[in-house]
């Protein structure tokens, strides 16, 4: 039964690799892929967005249109998508859309990389000004190189719009400048403004682009559209950018670790807490995060284990908790992280605290099944009979079907010596009173 579970499992990630687009049959139609991304710029997003330009490019289409609503992200990731982007033999159009969306930070690089940049009304971009990996302010030098750097790239994206573009595209570097729709139309930052999709393609009919093999002028009349939606796998890593869906596998999978460690025998529960880690860890490897908080979450768990080992009844689970809580507001919500990369507190403490009654449940359930293992030990022994390895005078020990137990006179009761057959006839809390059922060995001389 394990087996065929191993085989469904490993079934389920294989179909996970999968692109879930369907290509329909061959037509002489011309055909326009779109792509709709959503969210942080990650590594998630990048191998969309290269996958997207790998069939278009096989299987010839006229463009390639890249939805974009993004707050920024990783500038490493942001140039790996510039370069596919300028490389790709298709035309990419990117489109930030829907009203109210924006392209921020990394997004205003990946919008002037695109063959064709458009907006949709109330739409936003800019604010492209770099941070630290962890969102903090960068030291002068620093500072300065990067954005020179990123300066350089948006003057080379923008140069072939014009000298206010260009001007424009650096101020949102330099100053963090951020634009309407309509700005950076007027001085040419992008090309169109454009509703909605159809709104777009109607307006792209007859535009021309500048290709690496050449200029090219598109033909969008009559064309068809389909939609390239990210695979399994596509969508499990975007998720993984969110900070308290990181924070709660963190916390699951190392709670799973421990119940499989404090009962052995399964593999269910140790198995879920290795995943549940190792998507963390993916997830932490991703995020602008502060690494000092790791020593505060891995201290949380220490006295969670002691709690267990050590019954305090409640001080070091509150310890734990509190741990716990400072643990992931230092690791996610380090001053200057961007508020879309930051864990919500509520969940934090909701979290911290109900892990930390896990726990508590836990130790209760242990020492309440130790009692009773104890108590039915008790009763199992009365009317048995026994050997007295200690003399009880008034306490002393008895063997009882290779248990030893502590045992007592009653009131009245003589001294009885090492050696003695008794029978256990009553308890009081965990000592017998036994009566001896043969005489004592007589001495010898």
């Amino acid at each position: 039964m394990r087996k065929y579970l191993w085989l469904v499992i490993l079934g389920i990630l294989l179909i996970g690799f999968l692109p879930t687009d369907i290509h329909q049959a061959q037509t002489n139609v011309p055909i326009i892929y779109v792509l709709t991304a959503d969210g942080p710029v990650t590594p998630a997003m990048r191998e969309y967005l290269r996958r997207g330009i790998q069939l278009a490019e096989r299987r010839n289409a006229l463009a390639l249109i890249f939805q974009l609503n993004t707050p920024g992200g990783s500038v490493d990731t942001t140039n790996t998508m510039i370069q596919d982007i300028r490389e790709s033999q298709v035309p990419v159009v990117v489109y930030v859309q829907p009203r109210g969306a924006m392209a921020a930070s990394a997004g205003t690089l990946i919008t002037l990389a695109g063959h064709i940049a458009a907006m949709a009304p109330e739409t936003t971009i800019g604010a492209a000004s770099p941070v630290g990996a962890e969102g903090q302010e960068l030291g002068q030098t620093m500072e300065a190189k990067v954005k020179n750097m990123l300066k350089a790239t948006v003057r080379t994206l923008a140069e072939r719009r014009g000298e206010e573009a260009v001007k424009l595209a650096e101020e949102t570097i330099e100053s963090a400048i951020a634009v309407s729709a309509n700005e950076a139309l007027q001085v040419g930052l992008v090309d169109f403004i454009a509703t909605d999709l159809a709104d777009l393609i109607r307006q792209m009919d007859g535009f021309s682009v500048q290709m690496p093999q050449g200029p090219r002028t598109l033909q969008t009349t009559g064309v068809m559209t389909e939609r390239i939606s990210p695979s399994l796998i596509e969508q499990i890593l975007s998720i993984l950018t969110n900070p308290n869906i990181v924070f709660l596998l963190l916390t699951i999978g190392v709670q799973a670790i421990i119940i499989e460690l404090y009962s052995p025998g399964g593999w269910v529960a140790g198995f879920i807490g290795v995943v549940c880690v190792a998507l963390a860890l993916y997830g932490l490897g991703v995020l602008p995060v502060n690494w000092f908080g790791i020593i505060f979450i891995i201290i949380a768990f220490v006295l969670f284990i002691l709690e267990l080992n050590t019954p305090t009844f409640g001080g070091l689970t509150a310890a734990g908790i509190a741990s716990l809580i400072i643990g992931a507001l230092v690791l996610f919500n380090s001053p200057g992280v961007p508020s879309f990369q930051r864990i919500s507190i509520p969940l934090v403490v909701v979290t911290s605290t109900a892990l930390g009654l896990l726990f508590v449940g836990m130790l209760l359930f242990a020492l309440r099944t130790q009692r009773t293992a104890v108590q039915m030990g008790i009763e199992s022994v009365i009317g048995k009979h026994g050997e007295v390895k200690a003399a009880i005078n008034p306490v002393g020990s008895v063997q009882v079907g290779g248990e030893l137990w502590t045992a007592e006179l009653q009131p009245g009761q003589q001294p009885i010596p090492v050696g003695t057959r008794v029978e256990i006839t009553g308890k009081q809390g965990i000592r017998l009173f036994v009566r001896p059922i043969q005489e004592p060995p007589k001495e010898t001389t």
